[in-house]
């Protein structure tokens, strides 16, 4: 189950000309590199929640993404873009020498995790699809769908700030607030590795990349969409969402018809963080996955 651990090592990689920083835990030959979500995120969160697969004979790698927790913090809407952090995951896989991979991908940290694929199919041990899509537009119609269950009044509501940009306005605050509980984590109380992440948010990447909020998509990954080349990823691929998900289910059964061989677990009882909501079932699905697939215990 996870705990927050002190990470053995903590490696600062230059990736052109920007500081990454990256947390190492254990010493099992199979490594496990984990990429969060986001964007903007530092990676507290996810790396808390898949440290502890140490006990099962692992190595556990996660980096703060440029722009993030104790990376540099440039002011430069450019770097902002889904191929320059390809390119810098390839830089600390390789900077850290940790060979192939099982790839784990949370939420936004997926999006990366599949075009990472798909351009360096060579390095993976195993790809985990956590909480994420690989089509963005049919996101945005699921989620229309999450939000039509609050009612017409308060869609409409929403609808018009979202037209005017008045989107601090307390009325639509709550609508966001009432969602996130609802599709993000159901938790009473979300856990401190959640919220250091949550208070360190750099906006700057997010607005650019995804949009103002989780139910808004303006950024440059609106229209991304990775269907029609999933079934050139050929590593061994596990799906996994939370039943409540607001990257839903149907997000998830999306990418098992491009990938007819992938495993998918919907984890009960959790919506998008389900490692800390549901763990017991969470962890059982992920590391039944990796004993079949990779050095471990």
């Amino acid at each position: 189950m996870w705990r927050e651990i002190s990470s053995d090592e903590q490696v600062d990689i230059r990736v052109d000309g920007h500081r990454v920083r990256a947390y190492s835990f254990g010493k099992g030959p199979g490594t496990v590199l984990c990429l969060n979500g986001g964007p903007g995120l530092p990676c507290d969160y996810l790396r808390e929640a898949h440290s502890c697969l140490i006990d099962h004979g692992y190595r556990v790698v996660a980096f703060d993404q440029l722009g993030t927790g104790a990376s540099d913090r440039p002011d430069d809407a450019s770097l902002w873009t889904i191929g320059r952090y390809v390119a810098e995951t390839e830089t600390v896989r390789r900077e850290l020498g940790l060979g192939k991979v099982h790839l784990l991908g949370h939420s936004w940290g997926g999006w990366l995790a599949i075009d990472y694929a798909l351009t360096h199919p060579e390095n993976l041990a195993s790809l985990i699809l956590a909480d994420t899509v690989a089509d963005i537009p049919h996101l945005v119609s699921e989620l229309e769908r999450l939000r039509a269950a609050l009612g017409s009044e308060t869609v409409a509501m929403m609808q018009k700030h979202e037209a005017e940009g008045t989107l601090d306005h307390p009325e639509y605050m709550a609508a966001i607030t009432l969602l996130n509980y609802r599709h993000v984590c159901r938790l009473p109380e979300w856990p401190a590795p959640v919220r250091r992440s949550l208070d360190d948010w750099n906006m700057g990447p997010y607005v650019t990349m995804q949009g103002p909020n989780e139910f808004l998509y303006t950024g440059n990954l609106k229209d991304w969409n990775r269907v029609p080349d999933l079934p050139k990823i050929k590593a061994p691929v596990l799906i996994v969402n939370g039943e409540h998900d607001e990257l839903t289910p149907a997000c998830a059964l999306r990418m098992k018809t491009a990938m007819p061989e992938a495993e998918v677990g919907i984890i009960r009882n959790s919506s998008h963080m389900p490692f800390y909501e549901n763990p017991e079932d969470y962890y059982r699905v992920l590391v039944d996955f990796l004993s079949r697939h990779g050095a471990g215990t």
